[in-house]
């Protein structure tokens, strides 16, 4: 009836705005703090030992390795070097043969964890993680998995989503692997993941998604061709992707808020800025990014962290280092914005909340980015006669598992 409607409408009005006091009574009187030694701590032990709960992440180990190696860089604290010498070991061994890097030791070489291989060796920078990359197995590794569209396979016979294509221009920048003819046809493939919400899918014809809409985007940012976007289009779908009561981000239209998506959606707003800048956009601000970054703050200070260290999708979910990476990562980029040239800094709450800056295309921090390249490009460029496809006797069985992780919520 119109009474029953009513009185549930009013419960839950009052329910809204008693939840919405609550919020600002935290935010005026509790300034926000991040929990940094609670999560040094949940991140320290992680590199040495893991419960049983992280068994079915067993093909997914370069990326607890990236997952925490990130975190602890974006919290300043310092890698021991006889840990960055173990985990530079042990990289080492889910390095396959034929090149790429697998889940785990014995494993088949598969982009994701080949992905997060690369970037955690780029964060430890020494000598000795670079020397890891066998750059020319790599190169033969990227193109067994191309395909003639210009597409990716995330591994030999294994699946195609923009992901691969990201992961792929990743690695190859990073290393100074990349060549035109490598991602020929890749820039188009790319393009058409673009659909009529603004943001990309995992391949042409699929529903928008932050992953894969910043997945596709950096791509395009490493490959020089992110004006081949409708970029105004892609700016409207990510900036109605943040929440307007939680302050956080959605993945995909009429889902609900995850703290992953604080670096998936936010981070796509300084490759946009950086384009539609290029592009001669004169609305943009010289001072913040085109999303509430006080409101992506507080929603991850007051909602993401678990008291005892790590962060989490939402209250009343577990910690995990996927979260704790991808919401630390989310911060980062709330906090800072501009270049080594421009630089302003939004920081809510105690100085000490203040994280690392991020670099946004690859999410590490941008000082080992650099040091990455000019290590890598003092290398010469592998020569590349390869065609794409793999050798049929390089092909696992069909009953082979692949390794990865998908890095990607729904």
């Amino acid at each position: 009836s119109q009474r029953e409607l009513s009185t549930c409408f009013s419960s839950f009005s009052d329910s809204y705005v008693r939840k919405l006091f609550e919020i600002i009574f935290l935010i005026l009187f509790f300034r926000p703090t991040l929990l940094r030694e609670q999560h040094y701590q949940y991140l320290k032990k992680g590199l040495r030992h893991l419960s049983d709960a992280y068994e079915c992440l067993d093909a997914s180990r370069p990326w607890l390795c990236f997952w925490i190696l990130h975190s602890l860089e974006l919290l300043e604290e310092p890698i021991p070097s006889a840990i960055a010498s173990d985990v530079c070991q042990f990289l080492a061994r889910c390095q396959s043969p034929t090149g790429g890097f697998a889940g785990g030791p014995g494993q088949h070489a598969h982009l994701a964890p080949t992905y997060a291989a690369v970037n955690a060796l780029c964060i430890i920078g020494t000598e000795e993680a670079y020397n890891v990359i066998d750059r020319e197995k790599l190169l033969d590794f990227l193109w067994s998995v191309k395909q003639p569209d210009g597409s990716f396979v995330m591994h030999i016979g294994g699946e195609v989503d923009v992901r691969s294509a990201y992961c792929a221009a990743s690695v190859a920048s990073l290393t100074n692997i990349l060549t035109p003819k490598l991602f020929e046809d890749t820039i188009n493939w790319i393009v058409r993941c673009q659909n009529w919400e603004g943001g990309l899918s995992g391949v042409p014809g699929l529903e928008a998604h932050g992953g894969y809409t910043f997945c596709g985007t950096a791509a395009l940012v490493i490959l020089g061709k992110e004006h081949m976007l409708d970029l105004k289009a892609l700016m409207r779908w990510v900036v109605s992707r943040q929440m307007r009561f939680e302050g956080g981000f959605q993945g995909r239209c009429n889902k609900l808020v995850d703290g992953c998506y604080s670096f998936w959606q936010a981070g796509l707003l300084p490759l946009l800025h950086r384009a539609l800048s290029r592009e001669g956009e004169t609305e943009l601000s010289q001072q913040r990014w085109m999303f509430e970054q006080q409101a992506l703050q507080e929603y991850i200070l007051l909602f993401c962290q678990n008291p005892a260290g790590g962060l989490v999708d939402k209250l009343g979910k577990s910690r995990d280092f996927y979260h704790t990476c991808y919401c630390l990562s989310g911060l980062s980029i709330a906090q800072h914005f501009g270049n080594t040239d421009l630089h302003q800094e939004l920081i809510l709450g105690k100085e000490e909340n203040k994280l690392a800056p991020t670099h946004p295309v690859y999410n590490i921090c941008p000082e080992k980015v650099a040091q990455a390249l000019e290590y890598f490009y003092r290398l010469p460029v592998p020569e590349d006669h390869r065609q794409p496809g793999a050798a049929a006797e390089d092909r696992p069985s069909d009953s082979a598992a692949a390794s990865g992780s998908a890095d990607c919520h729904t």
